[in-house]
């Protein structure tokens, strides 16, 4: 396990201490700056969707509002709960591995695994029939029964920002299921979890941003 110690003259460290850190602490902290580091790049980065979203419907408010009552609204508020439940469960994976139970720990991360799949299948479910019904971007779209100018730049704005947190999904899910056989490894104890911290943190950020998704796309209106 990397829970166990390696002796270097009178000096005992952990395991999974890198050696370039005097403590496991320092490590930790380090991680968590690291991973803060990353998520302000990664709400950055949505933040110019935001921005294009909130300029486009400031400029057509009423095709905006037209437009999203095309959007299935029981389908999103699924997935809304879906993704909630799943900070739930990856919360419980954090705190299942604080106290050394890698039995719940690997139950709570295959249940958020689980949940991520849900919403990718119900958002797959969402895209199909969008997709079927001409509802898409710019040229390629197809529907002809809104009655407002360039529909089109709704569903260009839908697909740009739920595709791409759709594709944030896919990775915490590579990432989960590559913390799932570390921890089948026996990589992580109550003493070294911060890997599976840092990724709970990721899946929050997920989280969250469907939340600001939501009522921004579905609820529009």
């Amino acid at each position: 396990m990397e829970t166990s110690t390696a002796t270097t003259g009178h000096e005992e460290r952990p395991e999974f201490l890198q050696h370039h850190f005097a403590t496991a602490q320092q490590q930790r902290e380090t991680s968590k700056l690291g991973i803060w580091i990353f998520l302000v790049t990664e709400v950055l980065f949505f933040g110019g969707l935001f921005c294009f979203y909130a300029v486009y419907r400031s400029w057509y408010p009423e095709m905006f509002h037209e437009a999203h009552k095309l959007l299935n609204v029981s389908l999103g508020a699924t997935n809304t709960v879906v993704l909630i439940t799943s900070s739930l469960t990856m919360a419980l994976a954090i705190r299942s591995m604080q106290v050394g139970s890698k039995k719940w720990t690997m139950i709570n991360l295959g249940m958020t695994l689980a949940l991520a799949g849900t919403f990718l299948v119900i958002k797959f479910i969402e895209y199909s029939h969008k997709i079927h019904e001409g509802l898409v971007w710019g040229k390629f779209f197809t529907f002809g029964e809104i009655d407002a100018t360039n529909p089109h730049l709704f569903f260009s704005v839908y697909f740009a920002m739920t595709g791409l947190h759709g594709i944030h999904v896919i990775a915490g899910m590579i990432t989960i299921s590559w913390m799932m056989y570390r921890t089948s490894k026996n990589h992580f104890s109550a003493d070294y979890y911060t890997p599976i911290e840092m990724t709970g943190l990721y899946w929050h950020l997920v989280d969250l941003i469907w939340i600001f998704l939501f009522p921004m796309l579905y609820l529009v209106g």
